[in-house]
């Protein structure tokens, strides 16, 4: 590829973010270009980390001050030289907010535009575009505010009618007898604290559930006081469910009944936009269609008046459809989104706008979706780079590495090994390079050509969720069976909805991990226990010094080794703590050693590290290294023992699940897309793994679009032939040889070209 002149480059010198050791690139612009390596070797650093973050910065700072005001502020990364940057848009797999006033449609601008046709052809008009909203009042229903739910709760599982509140009457998480909460009930004055509630008066009982809030004073302080009732459903109930604590959402589950609302039918919307119609189809019935029938719907709409809009639409829900989203609606909540399909809905957005000269920055954007989508993604990749844009991407699939214009391969390992450019240049120059994904770009994993026998089967009869269409089938036990299908066929619906959870069923997904900011891998998996007892026998103190959250952290910053400053109405900053310099130990605790380690040191090891340091001689530690040598296993020996929990991706969090999981006595193993973020490297060792599981007597169900598990598999069963209720169907089971022998499903076409049968 010839490049003109360096004003057609980026320019990055010197980049040393995280593990990058002083890497320098050019990138040409206007070009695809692919950054591939192993987890961890420093992808993210450069694309994310450093190009990413410098040109949102700029952009921040040409703003004026009054709004800078209200932004994040951010540091500048650490590079020498950055030149040639272009606006960044940042396309990424973070979960879209949980609100539950949040939908696919009003998270595009599908349902901004849908409202506008409504509001100019709907009979009887409901009036202005914003009438068809749920989300304002002029168009929401009354009765449910808009939420389409409305709530019963049962009182019976917040109190116990026989205690008084100083017994501790109330059974709520959180409310303890000397907590606030309780405390403003008990010196209130409406209710009488040492009384069993169900000696309450009908007055008392009402203030107790249902009074409206006033102001008391609690030992001297001005507090609010609030009916319990009012309380749960603002603390618990306003908030989506999937973002709540796990006991927290028990007990809602418990406490609360959900029903659709009797006003609208769950609708959300008044009586005025749900009578207005067009052909017979009101609003609401058009965002529950599935978007591929949708955009059919909206094709055969003809009115001169609305033209140009229905010609917008019709491009915004044929892009759906070609991502490979069709099978959505609009009215499905954006919180229950995967990572991929969030990604791709936002990415939406992008394809229809008029911008050029921008760069688009995605983040593995073919994760969750089955070889047939891949191709359609590819397509629209080179659509935004063919409109004069720079799109860089993270990636670890071949198929697509092979559309890049130009490579970037970052390594040669992970984390202290990663943080250099191995290559850069095309993809036959990668393929010809040596380097590690050099080498792995045509690896081929062959089919078996003795799959395992089944010990046994788990029967799935007669599975109607979400979109399956009566699926009766037989899972086999004792084998590797891996479920695949294009996105949206019900692949998750079959196995996590009709697998039983329990005994011996260990179900591990990319769901985030619970945790603070000061949790990490060492803190997540139990391995901070053998280490505080190895270091405190060593130098004979108690362990709960080697603790950063407990006796062992520094007083300045509380053990979270950097001073968090909270800025009222703009977004907190973190500085590191000058007194531990990040360490978030106090500086007595680091005298003590382990091996000539001190505790921070040891956190500061990669798992691989870690490793071989607790195997042998004075740091020798078998707690320890038994759960180190899992991680290894599962491929996480990149991470470093202290990394906080809320930087890791999501594949990374479903593997380091797995390799807790890895001890517990479970028989059946189901793994939601465990190749996510794994280099190809990576994925042979995973493929070890899952077969070395299955040897030890584990059933292993594996929900995965990667061809190389597949051709591994000892079973497949393929859902399809397509998404949504063109979906939901068993198309295949049996051995995937048969499958690439008869080749009469979308993933038997893809499995044989990739065997080369």
């Amino acid at each position: 590829m010839h490049v003109a002149d360096s004003h057609d480059l980026v320019k990055v010198h010197g980049a040393r973010e995280n593990n990058l050791k002083d890497v320098s690139v050019d990138i040409p612009k206007r070009r695809l270009t692919v950054f591939t390596g192993v987890s961890g070797s420093g992808k993210s650093s450069l694309v994310f980390g450093t190009i990413a973050a410098e040109s949102q910065r700029l952009i921040n700072e040409t703003y004026s001050a009054f709004v800078q005001g209200f932004m994040p502020s951010q540091s500048r990364p650490d590079v020498d030289l950055l030149e040639g940057l272009t606006t960044a848009i940042i396309v990424d797999q973070e979960r879209m907010g949980a609100n539950s006033r949040s939908t696919v449609g009003t998270a595009t601008d599908a349902n901004a535009m849908l409202r506008i046709v409504f509001s100019r052809l709907g009979v009887p008009s409901a009036g202005p575009a914003f009438h068809y909203s749920f989300n304002v009042p002029a168009g929401a229903c009354p009765n449910c505010e808009g939420m389409g739910t409305t709530n019963d709760i049962d009182l019976d599982e917040l109190f116990d009618r026989d205690k008084s509140l100083s017994e501790g009457a109330i059974t709520i998480p959180g409310y303890s007898v000397d907590g606030w909460l309780v405390r403003i009930f008990a010196a209130s004055g409406f209710v009488d604290a040492d009384k069993p509630i169900r000696d309450y008066s009908e007055q008392e009982l009402h203030d107790f559930l249902y009074k409206e809030p006033v102001k008391v004073k609690v030992e001297s302080i001005n507090m609010t006081y609030e009916g319990l009732v009012p309380r749960v459903q603002k603390a618990f109930l306003q908030k989506d469910k999937e973002a709540l604590q796990p006991h927290i959402r028990a007990f809602v589950d418990r406490a609360v009944t959900f029903t659709a609302c009797s006003e609208c039918g769950g609708t959300r919307l008044n009586k005025a936009a749900l009578d207005s119609r067009i052909e017979g189809v009101n609003i609401a019935d058009a965002c529950a269609m599935q978007i591929s029938d949708l955009a059919d719907w909206v094709r055969g709409i003809k009115d001169k008046a609305v033209a140009p809009l229905l010609k917008t639409l019709q491009q915004t829900l044929d892009s759906f459809v070609e991502i490979g989203l069709g099978y959505l609606s609009l009215d499905r909540p954006s919180g229950t989104l995967s990572g991929g399909e969030a990604q791709r809905t936002k990415m939406i957005r992008h394809l229809g706008s008029s911008l050029t000269d921008v760069s688009y920055i995605f983040d593995e954007p073919t994760v969750g979706l089955h070889p047939h989508d891949i191709q359609r993604m590819n397509g629209l990749l080179v659509r935004l780079r063919d409109k004069g844009n720079t799109v860089l991407v993270v990636e670890h699939k071949p198929e697509t590495i092979a559309i890049a214009d130009h490579v970037v391969d970052l390594g040669p390992g992970a984390g202290g090994a990663g943080g250099t450019v191995c290559f850069e240049g095309t993809v036959e120059g990668l393929r010809a390079s040596g380097t590690l994904t050099g080498r792995h770009l045509d690896y081929r994993a062959s089919l078996k050509s003795d799959p395992r026998k089944a010990k046994g089967t788990l029967p799935i009869r007669n599975a109607t969720r979400h979109n399956l269409q009566d699926v009766s089938v037989d899972v086999p036990l004792g084998v590797l069976v891996v479920v695949t299908g294009v996105a949206g066929s019900g692949k998750s619906s079959l196995i996590h909805g009709s697998v039983p959870k329990g005994a011996g069923v260990v179900s591990v997904d990319q769901t985030a991990i619970r945790g603070s900011r000061r949790s990490n891998p060492a803190t997540y998996t139990g391995l901070l226990d053998p280490i505080r007892t190895a270091f405190a026998k060593a130098n004979g103190v108690k362990p709960a010094l080697f603790s950063a959250n407990s006796a062992g952290a520094c007083p300045n910053c509380n053990g979270n080794g950097v001073i968090y400053t909270d800025l009222a109405m703009m977004a907190g900053v973190a500085t590191v703590c000058e007194e531990c310099e990040g360490k978030r130990f106090q500086a007595a605790v680091l005298d003590y050693k382990l091996g000539g380690k001190d505790i921070s040191q040891v956190l500061a090891m990669s798992v691989t590290e870690a490793e071989t340091f607790f195997a042998a001689g004075h740091a020798k530690s078998p707690g320890a290294h038994a759960i180190l040598h899992r991680m290894a296993d599962v491929g996480l020996g990149y991470l470093t023992l202290g990394q906080p929990l809320t930087t890791l991706s999501g594949g990374e969090r479903q593997r380091l699940k797995l390799a807790i999981h890895m001890a517990e006595k479970g028989g059946v193993y189901v793994l939601d897309e465990p190749t996510t973020g794994l280099h190809l490297a990576d994925v042979e060792q995973l493929l070890k793994l899952l077969d070395r599981l299955v040897d030890s007597g584990k059933s292993v169900i594996v929900i995965e679009h990667h061809l190389a598990v597949m051709a591994r598999a000892d079973w497949i069963i393929d859902l399809g032939p397509g998404a949504g209720h063109d979906g939901g169907k068993l198309v295949f089971e049996g051995t995937p040889a048969d499958l690439v022998a008869v080749r009469s499903t979308l993933t038997g076409e893809h499995l044989a070209k990739y065997v080369g049968a």
